[in-house]
């Protein structure tokens, strides 16, 4: 059996988990091996991960990107880089549902300038391309002999295809150009270090939090699991005594359904599993079990040395004592987390980056050396919005909402249309997340908009879109508030028949040219696949003096019209399009609460709770017609997919007293 011995190894996603502990256990154990860390410091990677090297003469850490070719082809020249470990990717399944297009970006654009770079430098010595078991596809239930590593790749979600598709990549230059590659597919892995939106971490966090540890589907579904050090053990020989050429499957063959590492964890926490353990709807599509054949790489004299016991324990140990590793893990601890994927999606900037060095490469690429900070140190919040709108009504309430949740925050100085003054505003203020409550709705309302169409369709259509692609320059996440009032009733959604219009259906309402502009810019957004777009209707807030409040309005009215409609009661609604951002969730989304309720409905809670002495008067939408300009849109939005992500939403009616009535209620 041959063996290899590098001198200069590039590690991609070292800061991430797998790698991290691959690359310390390097660096570690071979001194004279130079070791060259590059990663992009995405959401679910950390510095900290690299601690144990902090030191070491034979580690240097670059901050950048696998899809910068012009970065990696510097590396590999000016390092002389012999050897290339690549493990950067997008890897969590439940990501790739809502996002897959980032997943092409990262693991197979990002896997094919890699090896572009390789094939025009020439000097590669060996390629290891980290794969997955997924790759495979679902295996038998009843299969006692797992994949071997010439089965048939069968994935079964956008992340398993993209790292398909990468294979099939480093296959193709390897036989093309001869580039000396050997691929690894791996079973699961769990241990220290590891981001909390897998599930052996998850759960770990949740029961030291005292919560109910939440199992997709069923928890049938069967695993196989490696503690960490084993696995970055298997790269050590790979690395060493892989044949170029092979795939070598790191697994092992005892297996673990879902529920029952559940119920390890809440033994060990002294939890009862009953009261514990909670099913939540299942991904998908959820593969029931991977099982693999490991006997190729045990004949290169691996084993799996740490046994499950031990080594969940080691990895409770770990996160007992070290609980804010990460910092806000709120939005990975849910059921089904989709963070916001970019570079630098957490950010590092604060204390652990000070005394870091910095270097110029081509086109001033940023090499970045750490001298690492005590773990103690304070790590920056991984969230900061940027909100257009401040002069506004819901700006304002995002503003007061971000001060009460701690959520670093600041207004944006550019003018929508603008592009430059929207560039500056990201590059000073360097948010997560965009939100954008910036638009013109009319002075005193939108009947002004009939006489200022120029001015409506400058901020309300070209204002959006500019502020959508830079965000999208910028791999930001825009969260944009919307009208549902681009609709009417018809003879398909029938007023009081309880059919509403669903996020896909097209808008039929022109009577007025400010939804004629809303309409034309939801439409548009549908190419930006970085946008939320929030339909907000009518919209209430328990504060009763603002004169844009609907309940002050008609409150104010000599008359009013009596329709039924949908509305949005921004007391329940605006904190949960924080925590939207917090999701990532993205198009079109009807943002009201569920159900209509109508004017005099409204009229009657109010003298009920507010004035008992109050009056109004009604009139037809031939006699309103009269005295507005533009005709008004009335429609019932149908909430569903809302109510699915956010289940305990309230009615229209019960929202309405809980937060708005029953606060200003008087005796």
């Amino acid at each position: 059996m041959s063996s290899y011995t590098p001198k200069n190894i590039l590690i991609t996603g070292a800061a991430g988990f797998i790698a991290s502990h691959a690359a310390n256990r390097l660096i570690r154990n071979y001194p004279d091996y130079k070791i060259v860390v590059l990663d992009k410091l995405d959401y679910c990677s950390n510095l900290k991960n690299l601690l144990p090297s902090k030191s070491s003469p034979n580690f240097k850490f670059v901050k950048g990107d696998i899809g910068s070719a012009d970065l990696v082809n510097y590396l590999l020249i000016t390092e002389s880089i012999d050897t290339i470990m690549h493990f950067a990717a997008q890897t969590h399944v439940d990501n790739s549902f809502g996002n897959s297009f980032e997943f092409t970006k990262n693991n197979i654009y990002g896997t094919h300038v890699l090896l572009e770079a390789c094939k025009v430098t020439g000097q590669i010595r060996r390629f290891i391309h980290v794969s997955t078991d997924e790759v495979y596809g679902e295996t038998d239930e009843d299969a006692v002999v797992g994949n071997h590593e010439a089965s048939q790749l069968l994935p079964t979600n956008p992340y398993s295809a993209t790292k398909a598709g990468a294979e099939m990549l480093v296959m193709a230059y390897g036989r093309s150009y001869g580039l000396p590659v050997i691929t690894t597919r791996g079973n699961n892995v769990y241990g220290p270090n590891q981001f909390p939106e897998k599930l052996i971490p998850k759960f770990i966090l949740l029961a030291m939090r005292g919560e109910t540890l939440p199992i997709h589907g069923d928890g049938s579904n069967v695993r196989s699991y490696l503690y960490c050090e084993d696995v970055a053990e298997a790269f050590e020989v790979i690395l060493h005594k892989g044949e170029v050429g092979h795939v070598y499957n790191i697994g092992t063959k005892k297996e673990r359904r879902v529920i029952d590492v559940a119920k390890d964890i809440c033994k060990l926490f002294s939890m009862d599993p009953e009261t514990s353990i909670k099913f939540v709807e299942n991904r998908p599509f959820n593969d029931q079990r991977y099982f693999l054949d490991d006997q190729k790489l045990k004949n290169l004299g691996w084993s799996e040395q740490t046994v499950w016991e031990e080594g969940l324990k080691k990895t409770i140990e770990w996160y007992t004592q070290n609980p804010e590793w990460w910092g806000d893990v709120s939005g990975a601890l849910l059921p089904h987390p989709r963070m916001l994927m970019m570079p630098g999606g957490r950010h590092f900037d604060s204390e652990e980056g000070k005394g870091t060095s910095f270097a110029s490469g081509p086109n001033q690429t940023r090499m970045v050396v750490p001298t690492f900070k005590t773990s103690s140190s304070t790590q920056k919040p991984a969230l900061k919005f940027l909100i257009y709108g401040r002069t506004g009504w819901i700006g304002g309430l995002l503003g007061r909402l971000c001060e009460k949740q701690g959520i670093p925050f600041e207004y944006g100085r550019g003018r929508l249309e603008d592009r430059s003054s929207l560039m500056a505003d990201i590059q000073n203020i360097k948010p997560t997340h965009v939100f954008n409550a910036a638009g013109v709705t009319g002075r005193p309302n939108v009947d002004w908009c009939e006489s200022h169409k120029t001015e409506t369709i400058r901020t309300n259509v070209a204002g959006t879109l500019t502020l959508a692609d830079v965000c999208r320059e910028h791999g930001l996440l825009m969260m944009n508030f919307a009208t549902g009032c681009i609709f009417e009733y018809d003879a398909g959604h029938p007023e009081g028949s309880g059919i509403g219009y669903k996020e896909e259906d097209k808008p039929n309402f022109t009577g007025s040219f400010y939804s004629k502009t809303k309409a034309m810019v939801e439409e548009l957004l549908k190419e930006y696949d970085n946008v939320c777009t929030l339909r907000v209707r009518m919209p209430i807030s328990s504060d009763l003096n603002n004169p844009r409040n609907f309940i002050t309005k008609i409150a104010r009215y000599n008359k009013v019209v009596n329709i039924p409609n949908s509305m949005t009661i921004l007391d329940e609604l605006l904190p949960i399009s924080i925590e939207m951002a917090k999701r990532n969730l993205k198009g079109i989304w009807n943002f009201t609460n569920p159900g209509v309720v109508s004017h005099n409905e409204i009229l009657e809670m109010y003298k009920t709770y507010i004035d008992p002495k109050f009056q109004w008067v009604n009139f037809t939408l031939e006699e309103q017609a009269k005295v507005i300009v533009a005709p008004r849109s009335n429609n019932e939005m149908d909430a569903s997919k809302l109510k699915n992500e956010f289940p305990d939403l309230l009615p229209i009616k019960e929202s309405l007293i809980k937060y708005v009535f029953e606060p200003n209620k008087r005796t």
